[in-house]
């Protein structure tokens, strides 16, 4: 279904966003969007890192009472 977007229907599309956001408030919107995803990014990597330095410390502490 959205395979066959082309040129034509893009432009329209952003276009029509221009015409709903106005072109004062895109970049802000956008700015807003990628720092959003920027925390969204760290908060990952930071979830990631305590999940690896919590695992060997559990795996530790099943041995042990075993």
């Amino acid at each position: 279904m959205f395979g066959r977007l082309g040129a034509p229907e893009i432009i329209l599309i952003l276009v029509v966003v221009v015409l709903l956001f106005g072109a004062k408030r895109l970049p802000d919107m956008a700015r807003s969007l990628g720092q959003s995803l920027r925390i969204l990014k760290s908060e990952t990597k930071a979830m990631k890192t305590d999940g690896a330095a919590d695992a060997p410390a559990e795996r530790t502490a099943d041995a042990a009472p075993a």
